[in-house]
């Protein structure tokens, strides 16, 4: 009975997301509707092609002819016109730059997996390089009262440090791990932002249960 419970209760979960991944994509096409995007570049994609859910925001985009990709799995998905094995937080040369820039980058659920705070401030920076237009980067709300990583409520409150460690005693060291998983409230979003030098950008938030459990980041380059 419990693990019956158990699987519904991940299946209800796995439900949810799929309807926010939905919202997060209407509103970008809603934003660029009016707006000629030749190419998009996909930062963090994953090989993963078993799940509607892999990659699905930059596989749903409309009225776009080329699509990139910058991941530091290896992908083998002909959908990308070309592609970059590198970390989204490693150094890119003047070419590697000029050869990925798009008019829109899109980045779904990565930044919170690229290590410490200072890894998260040099994506964006990075993100932005890349961009000849505008940039979209989503992210979990680390006070949404489920993380939607381990499926746990509330302990993600704690201090990072306390959290980490409760992760460990229960045999998530995975995400134990800040490299794997370092989740931003609104606020760490809007310094990561001042810090990477962006100014022109706008939140959209994602609610769940009256709280708002995903942020959507719509930057324009100017």
């Amino acid at each position: 009975m419990t693990a019956i419970y158990a699987i519904n209760h991940f299946n209800f979960i796995d439900r949810i997301v799929k309807k926010k991944r939905q919202e997060m994509l209407d509103i970008i096409n809603k934003k660029l509707r009016d707006i000629k995007i030749h190419d998009a570049l996909d930062i963090g994609t994953t090989n993963d092609q078993d799940y509607q859910s892999s990659n699905f925001l930059i596989k749903n985009l409309k009225n776009i002819s080329e699509f990139k990709s910058i991941s530091d799995q290896h992908i083998d998905d002909n959908f990308f016109s070309k592609i970059s094995t590198k970390s989204i937080t490693d150094n890119f040369t003047n070419e590697e730059i000029d050869n990925f820039k798009s008019d829109l980058v899109i980045s779904n659920a990565t930044i919170e997996h690229v290590g410490n705070f200072e890894n998260q401030i040099k994506m964006v920076k990075n993100v932005a390089k890349f961009a000849r237009k505008f940039f979209v980067i989503t992210t979990p709300n680390r006070y949404h009262p489920l993380d939607f990583h381990t499926k746990l409520p509330f302990i993600h409150w704690l201090p990072k440090n306390v959290h980490r460690s409760l992760l460990n005693f229960i045999g998530l060291n995975y995400f134990a791990k800040e490299e794997n998983l370092n989740l931003f409230s609104e606020q760490d979003l809007n310094v990561c932002m001042k810090e990477s030098g962006i100014k022109n950008y706008e939140i959209f938030y994602i609610n769940l249960l009256g709280f708002k459990s995903n942020f959507l980041i719509f930057g324009k380059i100017v």
